[in-house]
């Protein structure tokens, strides 16, 4: 059985003030709440608790220095002097305690903002249970399904499938939470946490939240202008050209970007790239005997 001064690592001669630090320091350190991942810490906080217990009473430490109880709170003697089979400290639950006498409201009421007493994992009644692990998911999303928000469908490791609602500005490595949807645990079921998988796209590329695009266009729409259709990730739309267009003109279609976490979109940025054939004899023809006079390099310095 476990001595209580070893357990809150004091002296035996410690005063209440440093019992009651050291019991604040651990329980801090090994509440269930902050640790669900790891059930020995629910252990080792069960046994900083029923120390406690035992050495913040007075007539409880007192006898147990006297070698009338042990760490537990029985007697020692067959008869327990007097002690009537226990001696008032943690009477054993499954997974859980029930104090003794000992005072925790004004501990925990500092450290967790009075989490714990909450109803179910109150002190003074029962201490919450280690809940089971969490469950890892990768889920692969496509380009445009992330730019728009699309919802997606999801495969839980018990067969289920649920359908998920992406945040606003989605990227790769965002973490979604599904709260309950991990193992289970005698303190129920831990989280699932999804990581976003945003997958490339064949010709679409990601600018914060604007999407970029090279547009080809033939020679006669960058001379003459007009109407042409893009692809955006809401479907096909057209976008006017102007006459005269040169190649590498960018053009803006608004709100056809990335959904922003401000919960705006972002816009789709059309560079054109004028498409010349090579071996087209009617465009050899037509400049045979024309030549373009302008110094288009000088600003290069050549």
């Amino acid at each position: 059985m476990a001595d209580p001064y070893s357990t809150l690592g004091v002296a035996r001669g410690a005063t209440d003030a440093e019992i009651k630090s050291a019991y604040r320091k651990l329980a801090k350190e090994l509440h269930p709440d902050k640790n669900r991942d790891n059930p020995k810490a629910a252990d080792k906080f069960s046994a900083a608790t029923n120390a406690y217990d035992l050495l913040s009473d007075k007539d409880k430490r007192a006898r147990f220095d006297r070698g009338e109880i042990d760490g537990d709170g029985n007697p020692t003697a067959p008869f327990g002097f007097g002690g009537g089979g226990g001696g008032g400290g943690f009477r054993g639950q499954p997974g859980g305690f029930e104090a003794g006498g000992a005072d925790f409201g004004d501990i925990f009421e500092g450290l967790f903002g009075g989490a714990g007493r909450r109803a179910g994992s109150g002190f003074g009644r029962q201490a919450p249970l280690p809940r089971g692990a969490n469950v890892a998911y990768r889920l692969a999303v496509q380009f445009a399904d992330a730019a728009i928000l699309a919802p997606q469908r999801i495969t839980l490791q018990d067969g289920k499938t649920i359908d998920l609602k992406l945040p606003a500005g989605v990227e790769s490595g965002t973490q979604m939470r599904l709260s309950g949807k991990g193992q289970q645990g005698p303190g129920g079921a831990g989280d699932a946490i999804v990581t976003i998988d945003l997958r490339p796209h064949p010709f679409f590329t990601r600018d914060g939240d604007n999407v970029r695009l090279d547009l080809p266009i033939t020679l006669d729409e960058a001379v003459k202008g007009g109407k042409v259709k893009v692809p955006t990730v809401d479907g096909p739309v057209m976008l006017g050209v102007p006459a005269g267009t040169a190649s590498g003109k960018t053009l803006r279609l608004r709100g056809k970007g990335f959904t922003g976490k401000d919960g705006t979109r972002g816009d789709q940025l059309v560079t054109l790239m004028i498409d010349v054939p090579a071996d087209d004899p009617a465009i050899q023809a037509l400049v045979e005997n024309w030549q373009d006079r302008r110094a288009v390099r000088a600003h290069l310095g050549v």
